[in-house]
């Protein structure tokens, strides 16, 4: 069986896939029930570490400033490596994108129900988020904010967000950054209509480039408490409590994770699935650089892969830069492979793929695959692209 082309290709344009040809694989992944559930656990582990106070106060600390009570944030991804002792965790990310794509690719493979399931799941995220953080006016606007949103590969997925939010009557923009105004009461605008809700896709995650500027005031009325004016979610809070490289020190060491409080249950529930990482030091460089090989070293701050190194294939010029500072080394782990079939005119190929779990407010709501050849994760692999995942 292979996805319904014609389906991907009237929904999305033909413009869209010819660009993308690696946008979406021909192939499907299965996950049996178990390492589902292990999933499940650790998500739900994860967000009760990240609502205890304790948990928030050592963010703060380490942030050197107060995190501020807000919304959940939207999008929230988690991405994994298969092994045999079960799902390994490489990274969290706050603006995970692909859902919507992922959605449709299901459609493509006559998996209704599943694709049913989580888009009602992923417009109920985000009436959750607006109502969490204001009850007394409804949802009428939204701008999904992105730099050149039309030049961003994942451009396809914006317009599909929009069709999903305009079907629940709910108008939507699609913008970059510099066309957001924003008045005293820290509501933000776009060519004189007002915004209730950012969708922020942003790579800035803190908020402060120059191109942030409305966005940056309205985060600060947002932390102010102001619920006047316009909800950017996901927020800088999220990131920090989230998808900072460093909060995987925390999560592979249970002595830290008794000691902010969590339960022995709870507890291994989270490390068993995630794999040592440690600050880099610069105190500790022969350390690091002896054992390098069985390390993989990433930015705190990072997204998409940028900038992170196999250190089996590190030079010594490269690991003096990530001396300098915000780097995190986690213990190496293979990602999984997936052999392609054969055709007439080829020989099986093997691809590299990694799990994304999609999920808001401790809970799973859709699955995918990444199927790739090289270091990462590129949409450049011929076989390659997001690709459905069916639990067995």
């Amino acid at each position: 069986m292979l996805p319904d082309r014609h389906l991907l290709e009237n929904t999305l344009g033909a413009g869209a896939l010819s660009e993308r040809p690696h946008l979406f694989s021909d192939s499907l992944v299965e996950l049996p029930a178990s390492e589902r559930a292990m999933l499940a656990d650790f998500v739900q582990a994860v967000t009760a570490l990240v609502a205890l106070p304790t948990y928030q106060a050592a963010v703060a600390a380490r942030q050197g400033t107060t995190v501020a009570q807000q919304t959940p944030g939207v999008c929230l991804g988690f991405d994994f490596h298969r092994t045999p002792d079960g799902p390994k965790l490489i990274e969290i990310n706050t603006n995970a994108g692909g859902s919507l794509l992922v959605t449709l690719l299901n459609r493509a493979w006559a998996l209704n129900q599943t694709a049913d399931i989580a888009e009602q799941a992923l417009i109920a995220m985000f009436k959750d988020e607006w109502r969490a953080w204001v009850t007394e006016r409804p949802l009428k606007t939204i701008a999904i904010v992105d730099e050149s949103p039309e030049q961003q590969y994942l451009h396809p997925e914006f317009v599909r967000w929009q069709k999903l939010f305009e079907a629940q009557g709910i108008e939507t923009i699609v913008c970059g950054p510099e066309a957001l105004v924003c008045n005293s009461a820290g509501q933000l605008s776009y060519q004189g209509i007002g915004i209730d809700l950012v969708y922020n896709r942003m790579t800035d995650f803190s908020l402060t480039h120059d191109a942030s500027g409305a966005l940056t005031q309205c985060w600060q009325a947002q932390v102010s408490g102001i619920k006047t004016g316009t909800l950017i979610t996901p927020h800088p809070v999220a990131h920090a409590l989230w998808a900072d490289k460093r909060n995987l020190d925390w999560l592979s060491d249970p002595e830290r994770l008794a000691a902010l409080g969590l339960n022995a249950e709870t507890i291994a529930q989270i490390v068993r699935c995630v794999p040592r990482t440690v600050p880099v030091l610069p105190t500790q460089a022969e350390h690091f650089w002896a054992a390098r090989k069985t390390l993989f070293f990433k930015p705190q701050a990072g997204f998409g892969s940028r900038a992170t190194y196999r250190g089996e294939k590190l030079t010594k010029r490269v690991f003096d830069e990530i001396l300098q500072g915000g780097y995190v080394a986690q213990d190496f782990v293979a990602p999984p492979e997936f052999v392609l079939s054969a055709t007439d005119q080829a020989e099986p190929v093997t691809l590299k793929y990694d799990l994304r779990v999609y999920a808001y407010n401790g809970q799973i709501q859709l699955l995918a695959a990444r199927l790739y050849q090289g270091q990462t994760t590129n949409f450049r692999t011929p076989g390659g692209g997001f690709a459905p995942v069916r639990v067995v």
